[in-house]
């Protein structure tokens, strides 16, 4: 867009933002973060806009998981190394399923702002300003935590940036290796209730038991040795965007520098806001919450304004309509994107419309609801002919009991056990792992229908 700027989000509608108090020392720090480095580089973005129109086509398949608010108590390497290892188990078995190769894209980096449902919350009749993420305010329920802190940017930013330097390392340091990430796996399938899945995994150990034998080996592979790994959060609190963004030397182009993918939630994806008219001019993959109230006409509004060359991978739409609303809500929107010819990414976030409060009191989402948006989605898309392009998770590697079910159960008495997120639950590893192998089912079953498709057309 040749008119557009980095700072003209200020002069359009602006919700779910802090109101900072002290405009010296927030205009300080936009300032400060100004000098810093990016913290991705352009090649890495349109690397993963190309791998992203491959999974629109279903030459690809994308796997994004991770925290739901990343936190600065809870920083640790050992924390990062948890959430990559999983993710690296999932996408060894979805790659099985899809047979072919899975994008891996963390929510890690720089998801550190949350919207929240009402400004203020009250406790025992005290109310004050809602907690917004550590990169806002503070969780501690106190008029002094609460009051929005700029410098919070800059913490924000050190820790994405040392974030971003271990998944590196990892990604590319030999912890990544195939075998290595299969081995993990199979003690999961050991456990006496995944029997089921044992199976499958047993078929990847026959393939790299094969591909070792015909002289495919890991050491001598970069591809079976290393990956590439993305990171993604909610382009929400924009002066921390803005100062981050930079202009790219290789084409003209601005980069949003805070992360490889950013996406417009559900409550920010007004068609003439600030959130949508930041994001319409970096070069960016772009992702888009889709909830039940999104509107035919609006979604064709944002699909032009978002990706007006109509570019293969720019634009992904991310649906989470909750289990049961997905044949009342998906198709209508399938069919607003066959009317305008438009290329998008679908993927599925089976989390945020199936959150529930357990009987102890605390948010939880069941499993089994979870596993059914995730075959809604896909049936939806078998039945119009369109393709399935990625799932969307709040995850962990860590060993949580925030959401019910599961091989090894959590259940409404045991949630309070290890119930440690900020904001919203999380599927804890054995939960993730289980729900790969099931979405690997269902990409089997499409794959092995639409190859039948093929022999009888």
């Amino acid at each position: 867009m040749s008119d557009w700027t980095k700072s003209g989000w200020r002069s359009k509608p602006r919700i779910q933002m802090p109101d900072y108090t002290d405009q010296a020392e927030l205009q300080a720090v936009e300032a400060q973060l100004g000098q810093y480095p990016p913290l991705v580089f352009a090649g890495e973005a349109r690397r993963l806009t190309e791998q992203l129109g491959a999974a629109s086509r279903g030459e690809a398949f994308m796997l994004q998981g991770g925290d739901c608010a990343e936190s600065f108590e809870q920083f640790s390497a050992d924390a990062i190394r948890d959430t990559f290892k999983v993710m690296l188990q999932m996408a060894m078995v979805l790659t099985y399923g899809a047979k072919v190769p899975v994008i891996k894209v963390g929510r890690m980096a720089g998801q550190f702002a949350k919207p929240r449902s009402a400004p203020t919350e009250v406790i025992e009749g005290v109310e004050l300003p809602s907690y917004r993420g550590d990169i806002i305010n503070e969780l501690d329920f106190t008029p002094e935590a609460r009051i929005p802190d700029p410098a919070k940017m800059l913490q924000a930013y050190t820790q994405s940036a040392a974030t971003l330097n271990l998944l590196r390392a990892f990604s590319t340091g030999g912890y990544a290796d195939v075998h290595q990430v299969h081995s993990w796996t199979l003690g999961f399938t050991e456990a006496e209730n995944a029997a089921r899945y044992r199976e499958m995994a047993n078929r990847i150990s026959d393939t790299l038991d094969f591909m070792k034998a015909a002289g495919v080996d890991s050491n001598r592979s970069a591809a079976l040795h290393t990956v590439n790994f993305y990171t993604s959060h909610e382009s929400l609190l924009l002066e921390y965007e803005e100062a981050l963004t930079r202009v790219d030397s290789t084409s003209g182009n601005w980069l949003a520098g805070s992360g490889h993918m950013l996406w417009i939630g559900d409550r920010t994806r007004q068609p003439d806001g600030a959130h949508v008219e930041f994001l319409s001019g970096v070069l960016n993959p772009i992702g888009l919450k889709c909830g039940p109230t999104m509107e035919v006409d609006d979604l064709k509004h944002l699909m032009a304004k978002l990706n007006p060359a109509n570019e293969a991978g720019r634009l992904t739409l991310i649906t989470r309509f909750g289990a049961g609303k997905v044949g009342e809500h998906l198709p209508r929107l399938i069919k607003a994107v066959e009317e305008e010819g438009a290329n998008v990414t679908w993927v599925c976030d089976p989390m945020h419309g199936n959150t529930i409060k357990s009987a102890s009191g605390l948010k939880t989402r069941p499993f089994d609801l979870v596993l059914r948006e995730v075959r809604e989605f896909f049936a939806a898309h078998k039945a119009e002919g369109t393709v399935p392009g990625g799932v969307h998770f709040e995850m962990t590697g860590q060993d949580v009991t925030e959401c019910t079910g599961g091989v090894r159960a959590v259940t409404d008495d045991t949630l309070a056990d290890r119930y440690h997120t900020a904001c919203d639950p999380r599927l804890n590893a054995s939960q993730s792992l289980e729900l790969a192998f099931l979405v690997a089912e269902e990409l089997t079953a499409l794959r092995e229908a639409g190859q039948t498709t093929a022999r009888v057309g």
